[in-house]
């Protein structure tokens, strides 16, 4: 999380775009909240578009950025869950909104064609 303040955002809005933005960190995020737990394998369905490496780079991302938990189980095969922490959830609301206004824009366009 530090990381992001050495940049010196001018603005809190800047800070917020700067942990949450890029192409996925929303949706995993969203689908996070939608389905409480999800494994890798279930991600990887769920953002049909992301490679393996990219999802991997997100996910420990938004780790290090304490916004979502990761559950290692030791068993065989490996076993692995992801989840919102306290302050991730914090962030729903607004994403709610985000993706309210989004559908709004999308029927918008939509309509014009």
């Amino acid at each position: 999380m530090k990381k992001y303040l050495n940049d010196e955002p001018s603005c809190a809005v800047d800070y917020a775009f700067r942990r949450i933005g890029g192409k996925y960190k929303g949706r995993i995020l969203w689908y996070l909240h939608v389905n409480t737990i999800l494994r890798y394998g279930e991600l990887r369905k769920k953002l049909h578009d992301i490679t393996p490496k990219m999802l991997t780079q997100t996910l420990r991302e938004l780790e290090d950025d304490g916004l979502v938990n990761r559950k290692v189980y030791h068993e065989v095969p490996p076993k692995v869950e992801y989840s919102l922490t306290e302050t991730g959830k914090e962030l729903i609301p607004f994403i709610d909104y985000l993706k309210q206004w989004g559908d709004k824009q999308i029927a918008k366009e939509n309509s014009k064609l």
